[in-house]
């Protein structure tokens, strides 16, 4: 696979305009009123003690049902990095349409959002990263970048500053706005259904077993993985590429999130379809895109030359290297 385009400094080059740092923004001192959302802290507790409940249960589960909750666990995953993140939040690659189907009910079970609200979050990150206008900023700690910022009200920023989003590019997507009409139906199909009814009908597991364990288990593993990305990896491990912005390299976020723990690389070279340095290392997303390269279902990876990389790590970097790199 060869460069199709050169994404130097992230501050001025990206696949859309609100993938670049907006500098002129600035936070008010005055902070508002922390307001619950009780509605999903219920919720959030109840899916988690169902998974605790499929923790339990998988000594009773076949070899055969634990197979297929890994399965569910990468096939959901990759609607969210290699679809939601890379295909439609960054433009690092071009996918055919097969690809961008079988990417949207992929994203459909991992429930995070339809694609549309979540690449719209996703841009308010990269824009305003660390800021009250970021959704799950991490200024403000652990938890509320976990999860902490699901179960409030968002703040007004964040608010505000969706609006003044182009979002051009998703409204004419038939794949992500068919997705956004019919999501709750794709959800009650793909992330309940399918993961419950398979292991029921082709091999006779229980019923209860497949609802808690690739079902819910398994659904909650990859929210906690994918929140990881938005907590851990911008608090704890070094930063090879940009010292002076929060994310960071983390290897564990990295085989979590099966590719997405790179993120002092990610945020400074947003449009690296990648998200790395270092290929599929770590980062079976980018090896699944490498291979749907191969049988020709997707095209036209972007990547950084290598020279542009040391160059920025000279310039911006905190001196780590390779060698070092995701701690």
């Amino acid at each position: 696979m060869t460069d199709k385009k050169q994404n130097g400094d992230a501050r001025t080059d990206s696949s859309t305009v609100d993938d670049a740092i907006d500098f002129t923004y600035k936070e008010k001192p005055w902070k508002p009123p922390t307001v619950l959302r009780w509605s999903k802290i219920i919720a959030f507790s109840l899916l988690h003690l169902g998974a605790l409940y499929g923790l339990i249960l998988i000594p009773s589960a076949s070899p055969s049902t634990l197979a297929w909750t890994a399965f569910c666990y990468v096939f959901s995953g990759l609607g969210v990095t290699a679809g939601a993140h890379r295909l439609w939040s960054h433009r690092s690659y071009k996918a055919s349409f097969p690809l961008q189907v079988f990417l949207a009910f992929a994203n459909s079970m991992a429930f995070q959002k339809n694609i549309y609200d979540w690449v719209r979050d996703h841009h308010l990150h990269h824009k305003y990263v660390g800021t009250d206008a970021d959704p799950h900023n991490a200024s403000r700690g652990f938890f509320f970048s976990h999860i902490g910022w699901l179960l409030v009200q968002e703040h007004p920023d964040c608010a505000e500053k969706k609006q003044q989003l182009n979002l051009s590019d998703l409204t004419t997507d038939k794949v992500v706005m068919f997705q956004k009409r019919h999501y709750m139906v794709s959800v009650l199909v793909f992330w309940f259904l399918v993961p419950m009814l398979v292991p029921w009908y082709l091999w006779g597991e229980s019923l209860v077993v497949g609802c808690f364990v690739p079902g819910l288990l398994r659904y909650v593993a990859l929210l906690n993985a994918t929140w990881l990305v938005n907590s851990a990896a911008h608090m704890w491990g070094n930063r090879p590429y940009n010292k002076n912005i929060n994310p960071r390299e983390n290897k564990f976020v990295s085989f979590s999130a099966i590719g997405e723990g790179f993120h002092n690389y990610h945020h400074t070279f947003p449009c690296d379809y990648a998200a790395s340095e270092f290929g599929s290392r770590l980062n079976l997303t980018t090896a699944f895109l490498n291979l749907m390269c191969l049988l020709g279902l997707a095209k036209d990876p972007k990547t950084v030359p290598k020279e542009t990389i040391i160059a920025r790590m000279q310039r911006t970097g905190d001196g780590s290297n390779e060698s070092n790199s995701c701690k």
